[in-house]
């Protein structure tokens, strides 16, 4: 005769201080306060949860305050500046995440490999919409450059006319982006643009940590 028999095994909760000491085994699973750990091609990586607090995964959205409708930043023709946010008004999707620094104006990563989405919001004009344009990208200050993601806008709808503009980009983060930052820049061409009502929302989307 065969019998089904059931077995409950009960693993301890371990610090992740501890998860790290421990030595790498193949198939080994930890348990920690984040999540559920095992070793894969020599790696600790989370098999649970994948979403949420304690996952690393989230969004933030950073709204400036500075430059509004009454105040609007002015980008000379020829020019590239950084695109501000001074990130008056945040929210999250849980308290102690930041992917983004107001005071530095750089985008942050967390760790090599993380992938992300950007959401670039704001209204722009210009008084010459037939030969003025502008875009947008993503820069390094030093190191690997993203420069791939960019985006042009022109402006058909006419002069001192209100476009809403939204861009968004897909992106991973390597050694140079986590050591060194990232900015978002904005350069005129023909013509000045005025810039106003900027929004910037950020979400990781897969983590390797």
């Amino acid at each position: 005769m065969i019998k089904n028999t059931s077995y409950k095994v009960q693993s301890d909760v371990n610090t992740e201080a501890e998860r790290l000491y421990y030595q790498i085994e193949e198939g080994a699973y930890v348990t920690t306060s984040a999540g559920v750990w095992t070793v894969y091609n020599g790696e600790w990586v989370k098999i649970y949860p994948q979403s949420g607090v304690g996952s690393g995964l989230g969004w933030t959205r950073y709204d400036d305050t500075v430059y509004t409708s009454e105040n609007k930043l002015t980008v000379t023709s020829g020019t590239e500046v950084v695109l501000p946010n001074n990130g008056a008004t945040v929210y999250r999707s849980y308290s102690g995440i930041d992917y983004y620094n107001s005071n530095t104006q750089k985008v942050l990563g967390s760790a090599v490999n993380d992938l992300y989405l950007a959401t670039i919001v704001f209204k722009a004009s210009t008084t010459n919409a037939e030969q003025g344009y502008f875009h947008i990208v993503l820069e390094n200050t030093e190191g690997t450059l993203y420069e791939r993601l960019h985006e042009e806008f022109d402006f058909p709808k006419g002069n001192n006319v209100t476009h809403d503009i939204h861009a968004v980009f897909q992106y991973y983060v390597d050694a140079d982006f986590i050591a060194n930052g990232s900015q978002w820049k904005i350069a005129a061409t023909n013509r000045d643009v005025q810039v106003w009502d900027i929004i910037f929302f950020f979400s990781k989307i897969q983590s390797y940590a």
